[in-house]
């Protein structure tokens, strides 16, 4: 796990200095090694931070070059399938003189080109500079767990890690409006999209080819095109098939170099990974879950007995809610553009704690949108089959005493040509759907949802929503939290559950195998439940959040006020600003399912106050 920069311009005007200051704002990335590379004739340069997971050698620093030095390397992520690529290589006479993933990926790409990271099994973001032919790549892994970002300014070219590297480059006034009315709608900004005109995100399974002025992104994975014509529905044998892929997905993510450990929350997804790593380890992993001394919002003790029953190594962090409180206003230093994620802040305090004794842990991402565990796929099915009823169920909730009735409501506010799954993600978070968007902002143009591509299997409803979140929600916002978060604090973040072969795997498993008894993720349940009594998981489902809803109207008030208000509501172009402070009058007055509304604005004004006194120091 690593931070990557680079400059790429043509007219040889790529300037030391500038490279070490992008390289030197993402230092939090990683501070076990640094280094710049600009090349003779000053078009390309290469910027590094190393956070050194396997082979901690010197040797395998980056920017890496190959023996000839006409491919250059810098590298984020872990190839987990390294040790295959490498013997396969030597038998074709590939000769190599450190231990690490990093030359491996360098020399695949010299012996097999850009098709090479079809054969990668792994997280990462990576580029190669090629001095011959002058010209640049780019990639990104197939289920974006690591970022990258690209933007032209004038003749230039920067690449880097971090949306902070490349901000003093272009011109932050211009920003993108469809990027912001996602923002509004998901909480998260999704790719290829920043808050920037100027910037984007490069897609997941996609790489980017820059050869002289000639930019082209190639997709060479994606969820769509894996999705086959039929399912695999035989129980016995899925069942098998999930946990051998269970096994050699954590087999491959415990390869490490230092101390490593398993988040544990207590809920299904951690609690199979915990489970699988500690079947396969010799002696007791370190497992890390994290608690709050208020009682009523404290999971650590589910932790601590599926730990107790693994017999793991187990430490529990306990922590205030003011130890959280006081980070809130952090958020846009950590992300960069506005990101309404509130479970960041957890995130940042156990990635915190677990960093003074481990540098690696493996996380339960991904296990949700894979196996249904959300709610929102029960509301798909109920929205299809009562769609013509739709306007009648709105209005009778609606005027009901009962506030949860109050919120459902909205699940039905939807017309009949609307994009379901982006309304009913919108609805479930609590976020802004079509109708209450055109009503609290002045935006130019109407929202266009994010769609799945066609696929070669007709989907249904419930599959639909779990794709979408797959494609959009777990890179955009899940992935993104978790990377910013545990960077910040100088600790890698694995993920098993997202290995592409079980990703395939799940894809076309019959929705039956996912959803049944009226429960969720049952297959991964039946394999979990192989290590763990289901009596231990005999509890609803709770997540990994914070009470925001108390916390506004008591100890947040005071940034409730500070950042919802007119005078800073009427500096931003796009806010209705009477009927945002209705909203805020509404929540107050006990409509207190508008809180993550409030939030989404919160959040916004907290980047805008941010980045404007950023500005306003560096004039």
């Amino acid at each position: 796990m690593c931070g990557i920069t680079g400059i790429v311009n043509r007219r040889a005007n790529v300037k030391a200095e500038t490279l070490e200051k992008m390289t030197q704002s993402i230092s939090h990335r990683g501070s076990d090694a640094k280094s710049c590379f600009l090349n003779s004739t000053k078009t390309c340069g290469l910027g590094h931070r190393r956070l050194s997971i396997i082979d901690l050698s010197d040797s395998a620093n980056q920017p890496m070059h190959s023996d000839d030095r006409n491919f250059s390397i810098v590298y984020n992520g872990e190839l987990y399938n390294f040790d295959e690529l490498k013997k396969e290589l030597v038998n074709q006479n590939i000769e190599f003189s450190t231990d690490s993933d990093t030359e491996v990926v360098l020399k695949s790409f010299i012996h097999w080109g850009p098709a090479c990271v079809e054969r990668f099994n792994g997280m990462f973001a990576f580029a190669i500079w090629n001095e011959a032919k002058e010209e640049l790549y780019l990639f990104r892994d197939r289920l974006g767990i690591k970022p990258l970002y690209y933007a032209w300014h004038a003749e230039t070219f920067y690449f880097a890690s971090e949306l902070k590297a490349i901000t003093p480059f272009i011109r932050k006034d211009k920003w993108n409006e469809k990027a912001i009315q996602h923002y509004f709608r998901l909480g998260y900004i999704p790719a290829p999209l920043t808050i920037y005109q100027d910037v984007k995100k490069l897609d997941e399974g996609s790489y980017l080819h820059l050869e002289k002025a000639d930019l082209t992104i190639h997709k060479y994975w994606s969820i769509e095109s894996k999705i086959e014509k039929e399912v695999f529905s035989d129980e016995h044998q899925a069942k098998k098939k999930l946990h051998d892929l269970l096994k050699s997905s954590v087999a491959y993510q415990l390869k490490s170099d230092v101390p490593f450990g398993v988040f544990l929350s207590g809920g299904i997804d951690s609690s199979v990974i915990a489970a699988v790593a500690q079947s396969i380890a010799k002696k007791p992993i370190s497992t890390y879950s994290i608690g709050f001394k208020e009682a009523t919002f404290d999971e650590s003790k589910y932790a601590k007995q599926i730990a107790e029953k693994l017999g793991t190594d187990h430490h529990e962090f306990i922590v205030s809610h003011q130890e959280v409180q006081q980070l809130v206003e952090e958020i846009p230093t950590w992300y960069d553009e506005p990101f309404a994620d509130a479970s960041a802040l957890p995130t940042f305090l156990i990635s915190k704690k677990a960093r003074q004794k481990v540098k690696m842990v493996l996380t339960g991402d991904g296990g949700d949108e894979q196996f249904m565990g959300y709610g929102m796929y029960t509301w798909a099915d109920r929205l299809t089959t009562l769609k013509t009823l739709r306007w009648l169920i709105k209005k009778v909730l609606s005027v009901s005493s009962k506030e949860n009735h109050n919120r459902a409501s909205q699940y039905f506010n939807f017309k009949e040509d609307e994009h379901l799954p982006s309304h009913i993600f919108s609805v479930d978070q609590g976020f802004f759907n079509t109708h209450q968007l055109k009503n609290n902002f002045t935006f130019s143009d109407t929202y266009s949802p994010l769609i799945l591509e066609k696929t070669k299997r007709r989907l249904k409803v419930s599959e639909q929503q779990s794709f979408h979140d797959l494609k959009y929600y777990l890179p955009g916002d899940l992935l993104t939290k978790v990377d910013r978060a545990s960077m910040q604090n100088q600790l890698e973040a694995r993920v098993p559950l997202l290995d592409h072969r079980l990703v395939e795997f799940s894809l076309n498993l019959d929705e039956k195998l996912k959803r049944k008894n009226g429960g969720s993720k049952y297959l991964l349940k039946e394999v979990l439940f192989e290590y763990l009594s289901p009596k231990l998981f005999d509890r609803p489902k709770w997540g990994f959040g914070i009470p925001l809803n108390l916390w506004l109207k008591q100890e947040l008030k005071p940034l409730l006020d500070k950042y919802v208000n007119r005078e800073l509501l009427n500096e931003i172009s796009f806010y209705n600003v009477t009927a945002i402070m209705q909203l805020k009058s509404d929540y107050l007055d006990g409509k207190t399912y508008l809180y993550n509304q409030l939030w989404l604005i919160i959040v916004f004004n907290m980047w805008y106050c941010e980045t404007s006194q950023a500005e306003k120091l560096t004039e």
